[in-house]
């Protein structure tokens, strides 16, 4: 019984600490909602999903549509928080230190003449769950967040093929890890 009650309180801890994350971000993102120094954008599963079957479905012949409807099918949902006239750097070091390191590994880093860029991932069960791209700089943030359920070869495509925001960025640098995916 012993056993069965410390297994249920480990695994309720896990479920708390990973909604904990979720919050914290969601948390990151609200504290800027009504501030209207910033731009907010939430591209919803559902509107995701019209367009992947809006794809698909008039892809024809063109296979390249054909899959690229289905990848876009799998995102479920896009969140964009961005301004042009706050401190990019002081919200940039805020963004991260909401994030949990534990929870995200980081794909690529850019340092370049007072801006800061990074790509970080959330994987689960070998997908990867989350993408998410933090930039700042002089008076300029944006941080953008990607969910979904998406293979490293999946994201590859997605920069290659979409003007989804951050997927040029994202395409200029790292394409995962390397091994197997």
């Amino acid at each position: 019984m012993k056993k069965i009650l410390s297994l249920l309180i480990l695994i309720l801890g896990v479920a708390f600490a990973s909604q904990a994350q979720e919050d914290a971000i969601q948390k990151f993102f609200s504290k800027y909602m009504e501030d209207d120094r910033f731009s907010r954008v939430y591209i919803s599963p559902k509107m995701m999903q019209m367009a992947g079957g809006f794809l698909k479905n008039n892809a024809g012949t063109d296979k390249d549509a054909e899959e690229l409807g289905a990848l876009i099918a799998k995102i479920r949902g896009i969140r964009i928080l961005s301004s042009e006239e706050v401190n990019g750097k002081a919200l940039y070091a805020e963004a991260m230190n909401t994030l949990s390191k534990n929870k995200y590994e980081e794909l690529m880093e850019v340092h370049d003449k007072g801006s800061d860029l990074k790509f970080l991932v959330r994987e689960e069960a070998g997908l990867v769950r989350e993408l998410m791209m933090i930039s700042g700089e002089g008076s300029a943030f944006t941080l953008i967040s990607m969910l979904g359920s998406f293979t490293y070869k999946d994201l590859n495509m997605l920069a290659e093929k979409t003007n989804i925001p951050g997927m040029e960025q994202y395409g200029k640098g790292s394409k995962g890890p390397k091994g197997p995916k």
